[in-house]
């Protein structure tokens, strides 16, 4: 049962199934920078939209906790088996980015990775993402983000508009995510900028950014 104030279902049963299987043939371009975005984590790590849960393997052995969430029922059920064969101890549980199940500061690090793009609020996501890290922890992102140049991100607003969010999950390939992490009053402290010959994900999902920004020490 669920009250009015609830987040709508998510549901894209169609693209879950396909995303699942195409994986593996990502993990060829995007594994190594999966490694890197989780390399030096500790503690207790939540994930948000942990997808067929890809990560999971590449998680370091400090950390004692994840708490790995999906909200499309497909890819729980893909993830949850992932974390069986996990390095580390996770969980996968049921929810969304705009209303995490997790308490205040109750995270040592938390991972977006190609997730908010599909979030209907990012800025939302973003403040939630601040609200359960603890002072001084770290928010780990991969995310495929607005183009560098005219040309480029007039194909990516045409994506946007016509069929892309349709059959790839809601996803919205035009957002400025860099400048999202910082509105929501984390500190940038490392990104790098990636392209198709980097990660072999081709436009309109490139480029990618990956970097690290911390949640300030203070009230």
């Amino acid at each position: 049962m669920t009250s009015e104030t609830d987040p709508p279902p998510v549901r894209h049963p169609l693209f879950a199934r396909f995303y699942a299987r195409m994986s593996p043939l990502m993990e060829r371009g995007i594994s190594r920078y999966r490694s890197r975005l989780l390399d030096g984590l500790h503690g207790r790590v939540l994930e948000v939209g942990a997808g067929a849960g890809a990560n999971f393997e590449h998680y370091p052995a400090e950390v004692t906790e994840v708490l790995a969430v999906e909200p499309e029922a497909h890819l729980r059920h893909v993830a949850t088996s992932a974390a069986k064969q996990a390095p580390v101890p996770v969980e996968v549980v049921d929810g969304v980015a705009g209303r995490l199940p997790a308490d205040d500061r109750s995270c040592d690090a938390a991972v977006a990775c190609l997730v908010l793009c599909t979030v209907p609020d990012p800025d939302a996501a973003l403040a939630e993402l601040f609200r359960v890290l603890r002072p001084g922890g770290q928010l780990r992102f991969f995310e495929h983000v607005r183009a560098d140049t005219a040309a480029r991100r007039r194909v990516q607003r045409v994506a946007d508009a016509t069929l892309w969010p349709l059959v790839s999950g809601g996803c919205r390939t035009g957002r400025d995510t860099a400048g999202a992490i910082e509105r929501a009053g984390f500190l940038i402290g490392r990104i790098d900028r990636l392209d198709r010959a980097d990660t072999g994900m081709p436009l309109p999902a490139a480029p990618q950014i990956l970097g690290s920004a911390t949640r300030p020490a203070g009230p």
